[in-house]
């Protein structure tokens, strides 16, 4: 008993020892802060992306002559001059995408705007520019005018396929310039194509979410749980309860490497796509004969500098290489199977290349543009397009029995506004190859019928 008894007390201190110590840890979480249990996943990638979000409005000049006085002047014949005045309109939402002040939104949210301001969420008001946009891909860029180089918060991008079918994703905007709006959903879907106004849009692969996208929200961003933007909202289906549709950051990617460019932003031929969201700036694409391509770009090449300065991204890569213009060659630094090389690529204007000549190679077809003027001169009721002058003698145009005074109005059911979309579009095909023409041909010579409108194939030089 004298040997246990002395094992037994220092048990009962040890004991002690540890009871008072957790009593002493409960006392102190008792009187300890409580964690947040609202401050959850999606109220941290709110707060993080909410600052990057705005609201965008416009002007647009329209003509506010009264109906009846117009088509009682028109009937009297007399001239009326349009009474034009600005109409301010709080239209959509947009998020910045970089932090020297470029901003994402939809292209219909800016069209045939004459004036754009974006609001931002601690209450200033920039004006914007807008850089460039498609209707077909309903993407828009815009560029805040700020005073000096201030730096705005931008959102991050997601990887262009890194979306999870029924993950958790939230909508944002600032409809009508009020303050954020937050929506919360999953992802229905990763592949809809969602009908608008009655017409089917143009976009593959949209996202489906049940998160609400409520009016003015527009052109806001989809996020996920992270914090990052994978869609641009876009559109609500009226006929489904509770049914949005947001563009992916895929496509979003695509529309910017495809619309900003020295080609959509200043008429100058590069040549080359660069894959825009990505960490590497990798060529994707290389036009046969462009600048790029004599200049030695390869799809796969990785772009380290251009004129002699590294790019953070996609935005600061365009910026400098639209600013180099067309007077002097660009030099770049690229990295191709494990080793640099340096290449010197010389922009040059379109119209340079893409012109009536152009048109002439390939088709056999002397043509001019038809001009409002000019379609008054000829009789014609319309203008647009491109009238026929002369066809080369057996020329793939004269194999197709095109002759003087047809009208051309675009390649493959695709509009060509002017010589550098036609030309554009022709160069686009090898030779050989099959380009259906749109064309308008005039009354024959005797007939009581009027203008004929069809396509007509055409094997290309």
């Amino acid at each position: 008993m004298n040997v246990i008894q002395p094992s037994l007390n220092s048990r009962r201190r040890a004991l002690g020892t540890a009871l008072a110590g957790c009593a002493a840890v409960l006392m102190l979480a008792a009187h300890a802060q409580p964690a947040d249990v609202r401050r959850d996943t999606t109220v941290a990638a709110v707060e993080r992306v909410m600052p990057s979000v705005v609201n965008i409005a416009t002007t647009a000049v329209v003509d506010s002559t009264d109906p009846l006085f117009r088509w009682r002047a028109e009937f009297f014949g007399y001239r009326v001059r349009p009474q034009l005045e600005e109409v301010p309109s709080s239209v959509g939402s947009g998020v910045i995408m970089d932090e020297s002040g470029y901003v994402l939104t939809n292209e219909h949210v800016v069209k045939g705007a004459n004036r754009i301001w974006v609001k931002l969420m601690d209450g200033r008001e920039l004006e914007a520019e807008r850089v460039t946009g498609a209707t077909k891909t309903d993407v828009a860029l815009l560029r805040i005018k700020s005073p000096g180089n201030e730096k705005f918060t931008p959102v991050r991008f997601a990887a262009d396929d890194d979306l999870l079918l029924g993950e958790t994703v939230v909508t944002l905007g600032n409809p009508f310039g009020l303050g954020g709006s937050v929506s919360k959903g999953i992802l229905s879907s990763k592949s809809r194509r969602p009908a608008r106004e009655d017409s089917q849009l143009d976009v593959a692969d949209w996202l489906q979410t049940d998160a609400a996208i409520n009016p003015g929200n527009s052109g806001g961003p989809l996020i996920n749980l992270r914090g990052e933007l994978i869609g641009l909202n876009v559109a609500v289906y009226r006929e489904g309860q509770g049914i949005g549709f947001a563009i992916p950051i895929k496509r979003v990617n695509e529309s910017l490497s495809r619309y900003f460019t020295p080609e959509g932003t200043k008429a100058l031929w590069f040549g080359a796509r660069v894959r825009s969201g990505a960490s590497l700036l990798e060529v994707t694409a290389v036009e046969l004969a462009s600048p790029a391509n004599k200049g030695g770009l390869r799809v796969g090449d990785t772009i380290l500098q251009v004129a002699g300065k590294t790019p953070r991204n996609f935005i600061d890569f365009m910026r400098e290489l639209n600013a180099a213009g067309s007077d002097k060659p660009v030099s770049f630094l690229i990295r191709r199977a494990n080793a640099q090389q340096t290449l010197s690529v010389r922009l040059t204007p379109e119209r340079d290349f893409f012109n009536a000549e152009l048109v002439r190679q390939k088709l056999g077809l002397h043509v001019q543009e038809l001009t409002r003027e000019l379609a008054a001169k000829m009789g014609f009721p319309f203008f647009g397009g491109f009238v026929v002058t002369d066809v080369d003698k057996d020329s793939p145009a004269a194999e197709a029995k095109l002759e003087n005074f047809f009208v051309l109005r675009g390649v493959d059911n695709q509009p060509a506004r002017d010589l550098v979309e036609l030309g554009r579009a022709l160069h686009a095909k090898r030779s050989g190859d099959t380009a259906r023409l749109n064309v308008i041909a005039p009354p024959k010579r005797g007939s009581f019928a009027g203008f004929r409108e069809g396509s007509v194939p055409v094997k290309l030089k």
